[in-house]
Formats: structure tokens, sequence, C-alpha cells
């Protein structure tokens, strides 16, 4: 991928062609792409193609570089993986579902062609974010109008890094503007609702076996599968 980066590829079945296709960028961890595997994995197993790439949010940047050239690299390779371009979901973890939305808000950024639809999970709306520099909730009335992308967002009831309340906000705003919105609030973590728990020796979230974790990362799972068509 541009910029030296790790892309995983996560397919579905096999002899599945022209599938949707998400983009699924992971948090404000640096090159952190293994911590989307489990909620990676299990959306590929609804029929979709997947894929996660490294990005850092050290960058001088803060990884807006990167993040745009992933999503224009998955853009350009979909088809060849058997995904289906015409069915571009772009989603996102933490700084990650900030950053997707931003660029549902502000396609202008990558040349006007904006995602099918969007989902960000666990994130916030009221903070400059990764892609645009701009905060998502300051887009929605600060430029002008853009086309109306569907949101999903998906947030934690459990959360205590970016409480619910956060998603509630974005969803209250995009409402009132009469865009399509749909939150799910499973009663997880932050790190609960990708499938994984957070481990502080380690200072990374890892693959959690816990069942009402992995319960909650289906909702997830589910509600990005929705969003691509495919549930």
């Amino acid at each position: 991928m541009p910029h030296g980066k790790l892309i995983d590829i996560h397919r579905p079945a096999p002899g599945t062609a022209h599938v949707p296709v998400v983009l699924l960028w992971h948090g404000v961890g640096p090159d952190e792409r293994d911590v989307m595997r489990p909620l990676a994995e299990a959306v590929a197993r609804e029929g979709v193609l997947v894929l996660v790439p490294d990005w850092r949010s050290d960058e001088p940047d803060g990884g807006r570089a990167q993040l745009l050239a992933s999503l224009e690299f998955a853009r350009a390779r979909a088809a060849g993986l058997g995904g289906d371009p015409e069915r571009f979901v772009l989603a996102g973890w933490s700084a990650g579902g900030s950053a997707a939305v931003g660029v549902a808000l502000r396609p202008d950024i990558v040349g006007g062609r904006h995602p099918a639809a969007v989902v960000s999970i666990a994130s916030r709306y009221d903070l400059p974010n990764r892609t645009t520099g701009t905060a998502p909730l300051t887009d929605l009335t600060g430029v002008p109008e853009t086309p109306a992308v569907p949101v999903t967002l998906v947030h934690g009831t459990a959360d205590t890094l970016i409480p619910v309340e956060r998603s509630r906000d974005l969803r209250d705003a995009l409402a009132a503007r009469d865009r399509p919105v749909l939150l799910e609030e499973p009663a997880t973590d932050h790190a609960g609702v990708i499938m994984t728990e957070y481990d502080p020796a380690a200072a990374r979230c890892r693959p959690s076996e816990d069942p009402g974790v992995l319960a909650a990362g289906r909702t997830t799972a589910r509600a990005i599968a929705r969003a691509a068509g495919r549930a």
C-alpha cells in the first residue's frame, strides 16, 4: 500500500464475488490493524470483503495522508479482490470512526467520491478528525449541503473512555437535518464493541473470549454488514 503501510485483507467464503467492500480504520494507536482482526473476520463471515490498513496517528499530519491513501488503494483494488467498488462502505473505530464520518460530510477532500455508507464505532464528533481537520458536528452546520450518506453509529453503553452520549449527539444532529442515521448501543465498553479487551500490561487491546464481549462485537459486525447491504 502507498506510504509503506501494511493492509490485511479478510475475504468472505470461497466462491463469492462482487461482494460489498468495507475499509475499516483502527483507532489512535499507531499501526494497530491487528486490533481490528476479530471484528473484521466477523464482518467477512457475513459475506463482505474487509480491508484493514495500518496508519499512524503520530505522523506530522495526524495520519491524514495514510488514511486517504488507504481509501484510494481500497477503491482501486476492490474489484481485483472480488469486491464491488459500487458498494463501498467506510468504517472506523474510535479515532478511525470520526475520520470516516469526516469523509462522509466532506467528500470534497476525496474528489467528491463519497462512500455508499459510513459506520463509526465508539467515537466522538466535537473535535477535529484525522481526515478533514475539522469537527463533524461543525461540518454539519459550517459547510454547504453534501450528499446524505447513510451513517450507522455503534457505541457501547459502558464506554468510559468516550461516553455513548458523544454518538447520541451526532445522531441527533444528523436526524435534525433529515440525514439517514442509526445508532446501536450494545452493553459493552470501548474495547468490547470490537470484540476485544484492553490489556494494561501491553497497553493495547487484544482479542477477548468473554461471551458478553463477543455478543456485543457481533452487534457491531451485523451493523457493518447491514450498512453494506448484507444483513
